[in-house]
């Protein structure tokens, strides 16, 4: 046996007593995730060697107050029942480790230290920090100095000395891109730590392309064995799939907590290990949710905590969130704002972890589809008196909803059904003004910009909400193939790979530019709405419908330019295509009144709606209602 590996023996950390490892990048990853495990000098490379293992060049000072390797103290001391934690290690070489807190507003404490005098021998090191200051925020971390000779740092991890219980987690995945599923499952299967904790990996395959057939199955299968389980059935969207995961995992294993999982995702295993540690710690049954990091620049944390405003039944960040941060420009030490704590009402699920007692307690998500079921569900869970957090450390790389298209493509269907069923089931406010104004609003706004397809969906999406809840199961199959079939009546809809796919655009580009600047002021605002307004109960000119007047893109398809024109082609948020937009009066009208008679009507009959969905919640979010759907899918 080697001197290390003996050392490894000696030293060895109970794993149900590890809260949170100390980790590095991995080779596969790109440069700029390392910001988010080491904090570095310019002029200082620290040698990464494994996932547990980096050594610090001669004379040098690095810090792990990254976002991966502090500790988020606040939280653990908010939301579970550990009083102190202990930073473990084993080192070799020459220096000064340092342990390091923040308080709430950023500023920095000087905790403990130790010398290190080892430079041939492995080294065991363990500072004790107690939580009992960090109530409203604060991390801890530790920086290493070196002498004359490198530092050697090896399993480093944040303990515990309190016994925790051991707990398994069943994951659920639901899949229409196979390719990424593919990726997330081999990931899951490359750490034996996160290996040891697993039960189940259950995957829906919900997508014409199967798993199985996926190049990188067969690793995937190998790596994670019998724990594998790939369930195809029909396009159930997100809230079938997910639910599907949930299912399998109540009904067919003993697993304690089960974590559901996107399949677009770069997944850092680790998160598992920490999600499940502090689930196993909370001092109550706790929603663990995962942050959202941005998958195109990976460097940037994209979402820290999401609340649901029911005054306005929309979500947005929580009190003090920060969004897309870049910890490759400012690090956590630097940035005084991620350092209180955040409350989150709900968390959504490209990574969310649920005991076993909640989703018992609480039912199964509602047949939504897709929207708005994550937070419906955090929202009901908290009404039994389970709280979701966001737990900084935890997380995954996501496509940011800033760089999708969602709310005015097919999904719009979805947004606005589902915003209204959990604004019926949870608003305890009278938001019955606040939703006629906000939707007139909405639908004018999209109607300037040519959206006709937009509003025709949303309208649908009101009138589907106003013939209440007993068709929501039969829409899991029927939604989506019905929205593709009203849009294809529309040009908007239609997107085509790129605007030389039509002729030259005759607008005066000039002018264009000038019409860029947004209204501010509220009188400016309606006088310019009020002549796009005119402008569009007009006769558009011929020429305009077979070319566009003008090109478009997707950060400038706002109301106040395209209400004044006839036709334009406008980009997709993604760059992916254009769609041809042209004006068209009679469509406009019909959609505007259409619009007025169903808000009006939402309004008038807001009360009863509220009660039909709340009557039948138990049913709709029952195991019966979904294994129904279910064995009728297989």
């Amino acid at each position: 046996m080697t001197e290390q590996a003996k050392a490894a023996s000696a030293t060895k950390i109970n794993p149900t007593q590890v809260l949170q490892r100390v980790i590095m990048p991995r080779d596969e990853d790109p440069l700029d995730v390392r910001p988010l495990y080491l904090d570095e000098p310019t002029n200082v490379h620290s040698h990464v060697s494994g996932r547990r293992a980096v050594t610090v060049q001669t004379s040098a000072k690095v810090s792990f107050a990254s976002y991966f390797n502090a500790f988020p103290a606040s939280y653990w001391k908010r939301w579970t029942i550990v009083e102190e934690v202990v930073l473990r290690m084993r080192v070799r070489g020459a220096g000064r480790i340092d342990v390091y807190r923040s308080k709430p507003n950023g500023d920095i404490i000087h905790l403990d230290g130790q010398v290190i005098r080892s430079p041939k021998a492995w080294f065991d090191v363990a500072l004790t920090v107690s939580l009992k200051p960090f109530e409203d925020g604060g991390w801890i971390w530790f920086d290493v100095f070196t002498d004359d000779t490198t530092m050697e740092i090896d399993d480093a991890a944040w303990t515990t000395e309190q016994p925790l219980p051991a707990q398994t987690v069943a994951i659920g995945m639901t899949t229409m891109r196979p390719v990424d599923a593919v990726i997330a499952l081999r990931a899951l299967g490359e750490d034996p730590a996160v290996f040891a904790v697993l039960k189940k990996v259950f995957v829906a395959d919900q997508g014409s392309v199967k798993v199985r057939d996926t190049p990188g199955y067969d690793e995937a299968v190998k790596a994670l064995g019998d724990k594998l389980e790939i369930i195809e059935q029909d396009n159930l969207g997100g809230s079938g799939g997910f639910t599907r995961g949930l299912y399998e995992a109540i009904e067919h294993t003993d697993a304690d907590q089960i974590m559901l999982m996107d399949d677009d995702i770069r997944l850092e295993p680790d998160a598992v290990l920490r999600s499940n540690a502090f689930a196993r710690a909370a001092a109550q049954p706790v929603i663990v949710g995962s942050h959202m990091l941005n998958l195109q620049a990976r460097s940037r944390l994209h979402s820290m905590g999401e609340v649901v405003d029911l005054g306005t039944c929309y979500w947005r960040a929580a009190p003090g969130a920060l969004t897309d941060h870049d910890f490759g420009t400012e690090s956590l030490r630097e940035t005084e704002e991620l350092h209180a704590r955040i409350d989150s009402t709900y968390n959504g699920w490209w990574m969310c972890l649920f005991p076993r007692e909640v989703v018992q307690r609480t039912g199964y998500p509602l047949p939504l589809f897709i929207k708005w079921d994550d937070a419906e569900y955090s929202l009901r869970a908290l009404e039994r008196g389970y709280p979701t957090v966001s737990l900084p450390g935890s997380a995954v790389w996501h496509m940011p909803w800033t760089d999708k298209n969602d709310a005015t493509d097919w999904q719009a269907y979805f947004h606005t059904r589902n915003r209204l069923v959990l604004a019926a089931l949870h608003s305890p406010y009278d938001v019955r003004s606040t939703l006629l104004k906000q939707g007139l609003k909405l639908s004018l706004r999209h109607l300037l910009s040519m959206e006709y397809s937009t509003v025709a969906i949303q309208q649908k999406a009101i009138e589907d909400f106003l013939a209440g809840p007993s068709k929501l199961f039969d829409s899991l199959r029927t939604a989506l193939p019905e929205i593709r079939e009203l849009r294809k009546h529309y040009s908007d809809a239609q997107v085509l790979p790129s605007a030389r796919e039509f002729p030259a655009p005759t607008f005066d580009m000039v002018r264009a530019e000038q019409m860029l600047t947004p209204p501010t002021n509220p009188v400016t605002i309606a006088s310019e709405a009020a002549k796009a307004l005119m402008h569009n109960l007009r006769e558009p000119q011929a020429a305009t419908a077979e070319r566009p007047q003008i090109n478009v893109p997707a950060s400038n398809a706002r109301w106040f330019l395209l209400g004044n024109l006839d036709s334009a082609t406008v980009s997709n948020a993604d760059g992916s295509g254009v769609a041809f937009r042209k004006r068209d009066p009679k469509e406009f009208r019909q959609l505007m009144k259409r619009a007025v008679r169903n808000y009006r009507r939402l309004s008038a009959e807001w009360p009863r709606m509220q009660k039909v969905y709340r009557d039948a919640l138990p049913e709709l979010t029952s195991v019966e209602s979904w294994r129904k759907v279910f064995e009728a899918n297989s």
